[in-house]
Order: structure tokens, then sequence, then C-alpha cells
């Protein structure tokens, strides 16, 4: 039996091959053979203009977001400060917004200050 990857999204140790690339059973991750043992350090999230992010940079929203389940609205042009990177959900910026919280934003909508 061969010693496949686990998956780099959601650590599932049952994942299997098909052709050149390994599926997640779990998460329905996929990832080529190449990329499978480079994949968590070279992974960087990158801004809306394609900056990288790291922890602690500050950010400014660039256009209106609605929160889901709420009247509430993130204005664009709002400064988000100390954002801590998320490579585990699909809103991959954890912060507090001052009015409002702390939530998770995507980093498409944002800019490095």
């Amino acid at each position: 039996m061969e010693n496949l990857p686990a998956c780099p999204k959601c650590h599932c140790e049952y994942t299997y091959e098909d052709g050149a690339m390994f599926i997640c059973p779990e998460c329905a991750h996929e990832w080529s053979k190449e990329s499978s043992s480079s994949e968590e350090s070279s992974a960087v999230i990158k801004d809306a203009h394609g900056t990288i992010l790291a922890d602690g940079d500050s950010v400014v929203v660039i256009k209106d977001l609605k929160l889901k389940g709420s009247s509430a609205v993130i204005k664009g042009g709002t400064k988000v400060k100390n954002i801590r990177l998320n490579f585990e959900s699909d809103h991959n910026l954890d912060c507090k917004v001052d009015g409002i919280g702390a939530m998770g934003l995507k980093s498409e909508f944002v800019k490095k200050v």
C-alpha cells in the first residue's frame, strides 16, 4: 500500500490518487502531485491588488460589504487593523471591525495599507 500525503486543507489521511491529482474524500479538495510537497509552505494570501498579506497587517475594505444575517454594512474605505491569516477557510482573514466586531473577510475585498 502506498503512503499518500494527507490533505493540505483539512488534514484528512484518507486521500486517494486520480491520474496526476490527489483528492480528499472529506472536503473534496484536489491538488497536483507536483505541488503536494510544497503547497503548505508556499501558501500565501494576497489582497485585491496582488500584494502579499501577513499577520498583523492593516488593510482597507475596497467596496461596501453586506453582512450575512444582518442589516449592517461595512463601508468601502473602512480601515481594519491587526489582521490574522486563516488558511483553513474561504474567508481567509480574521479581524475585528470597529463598530461591528470579530469576523472573517475575504482577501479579494481588501487592500494593504
